[in-house]
């Protein structure tokens, strides 16, 4: 079952491993220019693994932002993470001492997997989540160590390598669209998040965007819990 549960978890992970590997090298690239050696690159990738998050620690310890900045900013930026961890519950329940693990690793590529598949029963739910986590991992601790070393060896520009992160979840939008039946929480997302941009300005928006989302999608639960088959009927 172990095996079983590794190869399953490997061949998922493929889609991400090719992500995180050109995301992670940009990001030790745009490390190194800003002064940064590849120790760092090991030290924020082991310890933190939130790509967002590790992007703008970049600029924040560039400007010597204070700690308290920080640490709130940072909080700003993987508040998501507080809707992911609901809806993994149950998935995760049971895990046992793998769990906090889990819960650590978690990231939006991660959720996007875990989330939507479907395990055959000869596979341990168990062992599938923390090998997709631990794989994941590792493909962005390496991706970002190499980049830091290219960095020392040949000189790059990093103008534009911020984008890199914004455009990955562009990727996963467009394939959590394509695959799903049901459109109406993207598009609620999308229109709350432009209304609070609007009203609250670039710097504040996140927060009220993720209140009013989130209490959206527990007004309409029910209409969202419904079967493909009547989604399909009602539209």
């Amino acid at each position: 079952m172990t095996k079983r549960s590794f190869k399953r978890a490997f061949k998922d992970s493929l889609p991400i491993m090719a992500g995180y590997l050109a995301l992670g090298i940009g990001y030790g690239v745009l490390l190194q220019s800003k002064g940064y050696s590849f120790w760092w690159a090991i030290l924020m990738s082991v310890t933190m693994f939130a790509g967002s998050g590790q992007y703008a620690g970049v600029d924040f310890m560039a400007s010597g932002a204070s700690l308290l900045t920080t640490a709130f900013m940072t909080l700003i930026i993987n508040c998501r993470h507080f809707f992911y961890g609901v809806s993994l519950l149950d998935k995760y329940r049971g895990t046992g001492i793998v769990k906090p693990y889990l819960i650590f690793g978690l990231t939006d590529e991660t959720y996007s997997i875990t989330a939507t598949t479907t395990l055959e029963d000869d596979i341990s739910p168990k062992k599938y989540y923390f090998f997709l986590t631990a794989l994941n991992h590792s493909y962005w601790i390496t991706g970002c160590v190499l980049g830091a070393v290219l960095g020392m060896i040949m000189p790059f520009s990093g103008e534009g390598i911020d984008f890199a992160m914004t455009a990955l979840f562009i990727v996963i939008m467009t394939d959590q669209w394509l695959k799903s039946k049901q459109h109406l929480p993207a598009i609620l997302g999308a229109g709350t998040t432009v209304v609070c941009l609007v009203i609250f300005g670039a710097e504040y928006f996140i927060v009220p965007a993720l209140f009013l989302i989130a209490l959206e999608l527990m007004l309409l639960r029910k209409k969202l819990e419904k079967p493909a088959s009547e989604v399909e009927n009602d539209e």
